[in-house]
């Protein structure tokens, strides 16, 4: 798996979400230096956690769906079928 990277917008965003955390629920000041510090070691060591329930959540969801296209697929089929004195 590639490292996790934010664009700059993306990683002002967040670490002002972080700030904001740690203002709101720990009454802690977080500097900007020390949010985006917190930001890279969550994005490097826990991140992956994340990327893989993603990945996992959306094999399911397509999973679901070939199920269902497959399901599809078959019905169309045999509507189309001719009849025949042989058996399937």
């Amino acid at each position: 798996m590639a490292i996790i990277t934010f664009s700059e917008e993306e990683k002002q965003t967040i670490v002002t979400q972080v700030q904001k955390y740690f203002q709101r629920e720990l009454d802690q000041d977080l500097g900007q230096f020390d949010a985006e510090f917190l930001l890279d070691f969550f994005a490097e060591k826990i991140g992956v956690y994340f990327y893989n329930r993603g990945l996992n959540d959306a094999q399911n969801v397509l999973t679901g769906k070939l199920a269902d296209l497959a399901l599809e697929v078959e019905e169309a089929l045999d509507e189309i079928e001719k009849p025949t004195d042989l058996s399937k």
